[in-house]
């Protein structure tokens, strides 16, 4: 069964990382969609997270990587997957979460939300996060994969 973790990925952190590799374990292909918001100011480019993301699992191949803007669900029905998942670190990403599971179910039948908790490791890292502390010259180790640093500073620069 195919499954899709989609996000923004901006950039893309140990924790995104750490739910895809725990998803893959249980589906015969994990789909990273790296959508597109068009209420957001990303400061990589869609195909740089993508790249990025693809660069991080070049040795996996159940996982793929994928742009897709528009509704999930139409994806979804394109590609015949009906299975999402989605990483939670607070009771606030549930709420949310869960509101996103009842509306792509309710506008295609088939979807089933699979939440997976974050381990208490990256329980707190987000990518806004990451971003404010590489703005401040924080360190970012442990937080995001080195070539996401490097990808980082040559941004910055």
């Amino acid at each position: 069964m195919k499954a899709i973790y989609p996000g923004s990925f901006d950039p893309i952190t140990n924790g995104h990382i750490d739910i895809i590799n725990r998803a893959s374990l249980f589906f015969d292909e994990m789909i990273v969609a790296v959508m597109v918001n068009s209420k957001k100011q990303y400061m990589f480019t869609t195909e740089e997270r993508k790249k990025l993301i693809e660069m991080e699992f070049s040795d996996n191949e159940k996982i793929k990587v994928v742009t897709f803007q528009g509704l999930l669900v139409d994806y979804l029905k394109q590609n015949n997957i009906k299975a999402i998942v989605k990483g939670l670190r607070t009771v606030t990403d549930y709420g949310y979460e869960a509101q996103m599971a009842l509306t792509n179910k309710n506008l295609y039948e088939d979807a089933e939300t699979f939440f997976i908790h974050s381990t208490e490791e990256y329980s707190f890292i987000s990518s806004s996060l990451v971003k404010e502390i590489y703005t401040y010259g924080g360190s970012l180790s442990g937080y995001i994969p080195k070539h996401v640093i490097k990808a980082l500073e040559e941004k910055i620069l």
